[in-house]
């Protein structure tokens, strides 16, 4: 699907997507539970789909509710077959790897697009370690696992994901792990850590003592599994809703409701990236609103984004229309998404006449007055197409988007709801 993005203003408001990181657990915990699990708000996202194609194969029970919420219920890892198929998410491959070695089956794990090349060496490292027999393709997928998995200690490094502790917390969550720790050295991501340790909670699981995020310790108290209905509601997207953020920032103004200020989403640091460019900005309980009548010259900025990567795009697509030379660190969290995200943003947005230099960490745009009309590729990277769509509506003329369907592994409604703030949007040869 090619998708052109005209100069536009944006103007309006909307809801935010939900969140498939809020999602994407929340099937995972009430696949765990034990328990009937009301799902209120969920997501539509590739993802998403695939996160409940997975726990329906690991034995959960999923009703599509007339008021578009779900019903989930479980009785623990009960494989109905012996192929799990998690699609292109990376959190479900790492996440849901460790649920479905609780199984004493022999099972095998695929993927599909980006995942087949993304690295899955800590599988082989640490579940030995665990008591599974693992097999894996040179440490990458197919992954074929046989456990049980027996909780222990172990010592795991937490520099490349923390999607892997995920995993490893719920897994020894419903395995009743008793007086063991699970240490971590170098840990990134922590605010998705706090996202996993909330979501257990919310689902009534047996949940760690986290010290310090270098070790996370079950005890031997007695856990009781959930008797009633557990009731989660999605939360609203923060990494969806940064581009939106960016976009009235650079384009004019909106209001974005259903984001919560003090979520423990790690994207939601967007919101200082704003402030420190001097955006005109009101954050409510419940609501973002950026920008203002009159457009304002925004500054420059600086921002470590080591614990939140999936910010880069977003933040190079505010960098592009910024006066002066904008710095991000983190560029090595970059390397395994969808594509080596930090060369195809230096290359995508050069089309674009958008200069970034990469040096080791550090990655730095200079602003230009001129993003130019031009053709981009989606490189088959959802949040490069949601950038550079963004960044078009600066743009001397119209910017084409190639394979800009990338947008659906997260964030489906996104044309839709650029469309709702008043942009120009060509799809094929169908304008809405």
């Amino acid at each position: 699907m090619n998708v052109t993005i005209s100069p536009s203003v944006i103007q309006g408001s909307l809801q935010a997507s939900a969140s498939k990181s809020s999602m994407q657990r929340a099937c995972a915990a009430a696949l765990i539970s034990n328990a009937k699990a009301h799902i209120i708000n969920p997501g539509s996202s590739n993802d998403d789909l695939a996160a409940l194609r997975v726990i329906r194969t690991l034995g959960a029970v999923v009703e599509n509710l007339s008021d578009g919420s779900l019903l989930i219920g479980s009785q623990g890892i009960r494989p109905i077959s012996d192929f799990v198929n998690c699609g292109e998410s990376g959190l479900g491959i790492r996440m849901f790897a460790p649920l479905v070695a609780m199984s004493s089956h022999t099972m095998t794990i695929e993927g599909e697009g980006s995942l087949l090349g993304r690295p899955m060496d800590f599988f082989d490292d640490i579940f030995p370690k665990l008591g599974i027999d693992t097999q894996s393709n040179m440490g990458k997928l197919p992954l074929r696992l046989k456990g049980p998995l027996m909780p222990s200690n172990i010592q795991t490094d937490g520099s490349l994901s923390s999607q892997f502790l995920t995993g490893l917390l719920m897994a020894y969550s419903a395995s009743d792990a008793k007086d063991v720790s699970i240490d971590v050295s170098n840990l990134k991501s922590r605010p998705y850590i706090d996202l996993t340790l909330s979501v257990m909670r919310a689902f009534e699981l047996k949940v760690p003592e986290n010290r310090g995020y270098q070790s996370f310790y079950f005890s031997s108290d007695k856990w009781e599994r959930p008797s009633g209905i557990i009731e989660y509601t999605v939360e609203g997207d923060w990494s969806g809703g940064a581009f939106l953020l960016v976009a009235a920032a650079i384009a004019g103004q909106a209001t974005i409701r259903g984001l919560d200020p003090d979520s423990t989403q790690a994207d939601r640091a967007i919101l200082q990236a704003l402030q420190d460019v001097g955006v005109p900005l009101f954050i409510g309980k419940n609501e973002i609103q950026v920008g203002g009548q009159k457009p304002v010259r925004l500054k420059a900025f600086h921002f470590d984004a080591t614990e939140c990567p999936d910010l880069f795009p977003p933040l190079v697509a505010l960098a592009s229309v910024c006066t002066g030379s904008s710095f991000i660190k983190g560029v090595s969290r970059l390397a395994h998404k969808e594509s080596d995200r930090g060369t195809t943003l230096q290359e995508e947005f050069g089309k674009l006449g958008v200069d970034i230099l990469i040096n080791g960490d550090i990655m730095g745009i200079k602003g230009t007055e001129t993003i130019k009309s031009c053709t981009v590729h989606s490189r088959h990277d959802h949040r490069i197409a949601m950038a550079v769509a963004v960044a078009a509506l600066r743009a001397e003329g119209p910017v084409q988007i190639e394979k800009a369907e990338a947008i659906n592994k997260s964030y489906p409604a996104f044309f839709e709801h650029l469309i709702k703030l008043g942009v120009s949007v060509n799809v094929l040869d169908k304008i809405f």
